[in-house]
């Protein structure tokens, strides 16, 4: 079987399947994010316990009355994310083919569905701040270790289709992105309780991990899915000892995803999200329209520019050096007017600065990890695929790990 031969993807059936499919692995996560308000309210120290407060709040630096399960929360969220995404992610790399495909994709998804919908029943019910933080970080944990075997499951799995095919993807996480951030702010405008934003966020969630659910257990009626299944499976497998051999053949892209990462994470959102508006001093929609939204926006439009555009090609020169160039976001940002600070001075005062350097740095972001991510499979044989895939997937769980890691130490810097 050749690829001439290929059936077509009637009405792109397919395509939309891996679209939603995209959708389902991060909307459940970005709305976890974006209910950081709702999060960190809860952490709160109750009124009459003035002496935790008082206690709580000396460790901090001059200007912050948080405490000090609010003031850490973003962190140690970030790092409970990264560390499972890329341990997990590294497993899948090498039990892919001892377990299920079905069973790896299904079955994290309804952990993923059952996480979230305890989650959304806790909404309604008081829990202490230190219990509820502590409860909060095992959810993160589990929901980004089914995340990474999903994610790693899904990119794999693309990896035998044609490179195109791989942007559905990316581009489905991104609008899940775009769709959290545009949900936070409507709940900001309606002047709806946190509680009740965040229930219907996490009940949102559910509705579309069902949907990615009831997705792909169609998938495999696709006569043009059936078609590239097939022809891998004719094909001799991926063993454990070459497993470095393809790791040489895909090792530029995946460094490439990594670094990418690592400057994303490393600044995103924990210097971004501390920015202070110079212009409208105190608005509320500040840093959910132009970091959260912004961001995601952008995000998603470089994603999705890589289904009609490839540029720069695979093994040109500008790719390396447009992924290097990505660094000097870290400093640009740090000298924007991010608050408390006590080391750096501030060089970008303007709201203006920070909105550019944001449309660039998530645009960037989408476009440069789409492209790695579409050509990283397609270094290997067909029968390699997925097995590349995976190995891509990791070194993306890899950057998002060691950006989360950096984190402490951008902030600290400033």
């Amino acid at each position: 079987m050749t690829a001439i031969n290929a059936p077509r993807d009637k009405y792109n059936a397919v395509w939309l399947i891996f679209f939603i499919l995209g959708l389902g692995t991060l909307l459940p996560w970005n709305f976890f994010m974006t209910a950081t308000m709702y999060f960190t309210e809860r952490l709160k120290d109750p009124p009459s316990d003035i002496t935790t407060n008082q206690t709580a709040n000396v460790t901090l630096q001059d200007g912050d009355t948080r405490n000090v399960l609010e003031s850490k929360f973003n962190n140690v969220m970030t790092l409970c994310a990264m560390v499972p995404l890329l341990i997990f992610t590294c497993l899948n790399s090498f039990i892919h083919q001892r377990i299920p495909q079905k069973l790896r994709i299904s079955g994290s998804l309804t952990v993923i569905f059952v996480v979230f919908l305890l989650t959304a029943v806790l909404v309604k019910v008081d829990v202490a701040p230190l219990p509820f933080f502590t409860l909060t970080m095992i959810k993160i944990v589990c929901i980004n270790s089914f995340g990474a075997i999903l994610q790693s499951s899904l990119f794999g799995l693309a990896g035998i289709l044609p490179a195109s095919y791989t942007t559905p993807i990316m581009s489905g996480q991104g609008l899940a992105g775009t769709f959290a951030a545009f949900s936070m702010i409507c709940a900001l405008a309606s002047g709806s309780r946190l509680q009740d934003s965040a229930f219907g966020y996490f009940i949102t969630a559910c509705v579309v991990i069902l949907l990615a659910i009831s997705s792909y257990l169609t998938l495999p009626k696709m006569e043009f899915f059936q078609y590239y299944i097939e022809s891998n499976r004719s094909r001799p497998s991926a063993d454990e000892e070459n497993k470095m051999d393809l790791l040489k053949k895909g090792k530029i892209k995946s460094l490439h995803m990594c670094f990418i990462f690592t400057v994303t994470i490393g600044t995103f959102p924990a210097v971004t999200v501390e920015v202070k508006s110079t212009v409208a001093n105190g608005d509320t929609y500040f840093i959910p329209v132009s970091c959260f939204l912004l961001f995601n926006l952008m995000d998603w439009a470089g994603r999705s520019l890589t289904a009609v555009c490839m540029w720069p090609g695979k093994d040109s020169i500008w790719l390396p050096v447009l992924v290097g160039l990505r660094v000097v976001f870290i400093p640009l940002f740090m000298l924007c007017n991010v608050q408390p600070r006590h080391l750096l001075p501030v060089w970008f005062h303007h709201d203006a600065w920070y909105i550019v350097f944001m449309i660039f740095f998530s645009f960037s972001n989408g476009y440069l990890a789409s492209l790695c991510m579409c050509f990283g499979p397609k270094k290997v044989a067909q029968h390699e695929a997925e097995t590349a895939g995976a190995i891509m997937a990791f070194f993306l769980s890899l950057g998002l790990a060691l950006g989360a890691a950096i984190s402490f130490a951008f902030r600290a810097m400033i």
